[in-house]
């Protein structure tokens, strides 16, 4: 794809809202900072980039967003050193991720160099709101929606990018237990499980909800086919550690590539820890449990890097897991965030510094 050569026009906020932000109780994604990034696909092609004020936008009400769905986005962090420098994890990692899910809602991908300069600019300006910290961090949102006005069931003309950040402190989820799927599901063979749709999200909303009515945080998502193969977990990747061996499922159509996934399974190579990547029977999960072999399951993301879980259930029994000290899900939490935070060598080129103007 051919990268235009746009400039961003930025128009910085006359007074920032930082001060009256409590940063010791923030609510995940409910406070943003003073400025976003805005560019608009119009006559066929992505014009008039711009870093301005956090503020409403206004869309029609026929807006083809809102009745067929044509909206994708992404989730990335930075993080503050001890030196005050700000970094990003792999941000080309998202921006590809983000062209190959718009690809797949046949929205226009966005130019990669222009996406990284908008969103170094960005998170520069907003500094400030970086916060110091082990675990404390700016989550960052990117999206497009389709804006064409008309009620046609046709792919849009027109679309909005955006970039909006939220500080966000340690993530902790509490205890979380969760139920493996045997009626619902969150993709299908050809469809767009592996593009992050909005769509994806909001029908995994009612089953969730069933599961939490159970005394489930999460459901664990199985094949659409059989139920028998385990796929992801709520919003994240699933890992399995049976015995010393650590299993997660192949990605497809179905599963989402995840960053924090292949960071793991990197760093499992690079640590001499045994991973295994191929499909994995609910059975085999629960004969391991039954049997004591299950030492672990966690999920992989961006919003808490690393999530333990403390049991699971299927078809009407509950297993818990052992508590370990030693556990791989804090291994990998410790080695990822160590990079992130720039504590630790960076082998990997993961690492990426937001220069100051």
């Amino acid at each position: 794809m051919k990268n235009l050569p746009l400039a961003i026009d930025v128009v910085e906020a006359k007074t920032s809202k930082i001060d009256s932000v409590d940063f010791d109780n923030l609510v995940f994604g409910n406070v943003f900072t003073d400025h976003m990034m805005e560019c608009d696909y119009i006559d066929g092609q992505w014009q008039n980039p711009v870093i301005k004020p956090y503020g409403p936008i206004q869309l029609d009400p026929s807006a083809k967003v809102f009745h067929y769905g044509q909206a994708i986005f992404e989730g990335m962090k930075a993080f503050k050193d001890d030196e005050d420098q700000v970094w990003l994890f792999r941000p080309m990692e998202n921006i590809q991720r983000f062209n190959k899910s718009s690809k797949r809602l046949a929205i226009p991908e966005f130019p990669e160099d222009l996406f990284l300069e908008g969103l170094e600019t960005l998170i520069d300006l907003d500094r400030d709101w970086v916060k110091k910290g082990f675990g404390t961090s700016l989550y960052i949102r990117p999206f497009v929606i389709a804006t064409e006005t008309g009620v046609s069931a046709s792919p849009s003309k027109k679309y909005k990018f955006m970039i909006i950040c939220s500080p966000a402190k340690a993530y902790y989820s509490g205890d979380v237990r969760v139920f493996f799927a045997d009626k619902f599901s969150r993709a299908a063979d050809g469809g767009v499980g592996y593009a992050k749709a909005a769509g994806n999200y909001g029908a995994q909303f009612y089953p969730t909800n069933l599961a939490k009515e159970e005394g489930y945080q999460q459901i664990v998502w199985t094949d659409a086919n059989s139920h028998e193969y385990l796929e992801e977990a709520g919003t994240m990747n699933i890992f399995f550690r049976v015995g010393d061996k650590l299993l997660t499922a192949p990605t497809s159509d179905r599963i989402l590539d995840g960053v924090t996934r292949k960071s793991v399974l990197t760093l499992a190579e690079e640590f001499g820890i045994e991973a295994e990547v191929r499909r994995i029977k609910v059975s085999e999960i629960v004969e391991a449990a039954e049997k004591g072999e299950l030492k672990e399951i966690f999920g992989s993301g961006t919003a808490a890097t690393i999530n333990p879980v403390k049991g699971f259930g299927n078809k009407g029994k509950k297993y818990e897991l052992p508590q370990l000290e030693d556990s791989y899900a804090s291994f990998f939490k410790k080695k990822l965030m160590e990079i992130q935070y720039n504590k630790a060598e960076d082998k990997f080129g993961w690492r990426y510094l937001v220069k100051s103007n």
